[in-house]
């Protein structure tokens, strides 16, 4: 498992609770020295544009500084799936998130669909065809819906409990590879005030053992919610040592 985060993902780029000072550091503290780090670079204009459309990137562009951040976020999302593609699992810790982008406008703290546009890529490049996505944030990703709504290969899921994301996985005897939106603000002591983070382990743990199973292992995750940083870390490191565990 590696760790793919960026010293500018500390910097405070909004006025959002994504964009905190300390939101970054409290994951940070729990993981460093388990996992190895390694940096990415920004995402360029023509891997946007796999998922977005030009007036969209010009938006994002026109928000100054912030723009900096979001295309670095997103490369950070591309730089764990292609890590992933080659066989080593890797976590994504970049803000802004993402899920809520859509192909013409974006909400909910998010600027560029991560995710989406790490998928893409990999498509792009002939490293996966068929994927699973699989959304454990509090809020539906609608932006990550929206733009694989019509696409037959890839299949996006929100999961709402244990047992439903158990379901979805039985559903789907193969895939190339899962990608992972990683929110963790339900958790009882954040905004959706339900999982404990042992649960977290119990999801990165199905998630884990169903891509050794179906897909050889392959499979990358990307931060999207959690906004107590009391619980935060601890809620990252749980999943992270339940997609470790065999």
């Amino acid at each position: 498992m590696k760790i793919v985060f960026h010293k500018m993902f500390r910097e405070v780029y909004d006025y959002d609770p994504a964009a905190v000072a300390g939101r970054m550091d409290c994951i940070v503290d729990e993981v460093n020295g388990l996992y190895e780090f390694v940096e990415p670079e920004p995402a360029a204009p023509d891997d946007l544009l796999l998922v977005h459309s030009a007036s969209h990137l010009q938006w994002v562009k026109s928000q100054g500084p912030l723009y900096e951040v979001a295309i670095l976020s997103a490369g950070a999302a591309i730089t764990a799936a292609q890590t992933a593609a080659g066989g080593t699992p890797a976590f994504a810790l970049n803000r802004p998130p993402g899920h809520h982008a859509s192909r013409d406008s974006s909400w909910g703290f998010c600027w560029f669909n991560n995710v989406a546009i790490a998928v893409e890529k990999l498509r792009g490049e002939g490293k996966a065809n068929k994927v699973l996505i699989v959304d454990t944030d509090l809020h539906f990703g609608d932006g990550t819906d929206n733009i694989f709504k019509d696409n037959p290969d890839v299949f996006y899921y929100h999961v709402y409990n244990l047992q439903g994301l158990e379901q979805f996985l039985g559903m789907h005897a193969d895939c190339d590879l899962i990608a992972v939106s990683a929110g963790f603000d339900k958790h009882k002591q954040d905004w959706g005030l339900i999982y404990s983070t042992e649960d977290f382990t119990t999801i990165g743990l199905m998630i884990s053992s169903y891509a050794r199973k179906v897909c050889g292992g392959r499979f990358f995750a990307v931060l999207e919610g959690g906004y107590n940083h009391q619980v935060l870390g601890k809620n990252v490191k749980a999943m992270l040592q339940g997609f470790e565990h065999r």
